[in-house]
């Protein structure tokens, strides 16, 4: 796992959290603009969090490489 992989996911779970949050809100207030941005930040998060998972896949599959080739 590299700072890198963990800085996208704890920013990915950050952005889901505040579009769920924006979605809420928009909802109670009949927001529809603040609903969609909520959407958007979700998807947002959810994305980040795949490409550090990506990222963690890819230097787990570098260190194994380095191992079988020593």
């Amino acid at each position: 796992m590299t700072d890198s992989s963990t800085r996208d996911r704890t920013e990915g779970m950050f952005d889901q959290g505040k579009g769920k949050v924006k979605q809420g809100v928009g909802d109670l207030t009949g927001n529809e603009q603040m609903q969609g941005e909520g959407e958007i930040d979700e998807l947002k998060g959810k994305g980040e969090q795949t490409w550090g998972d990506i990222k963690d896949a890819a230097g787990d599959l570098k260190d194994d490489l380095e191992r079988k080739t020593r």
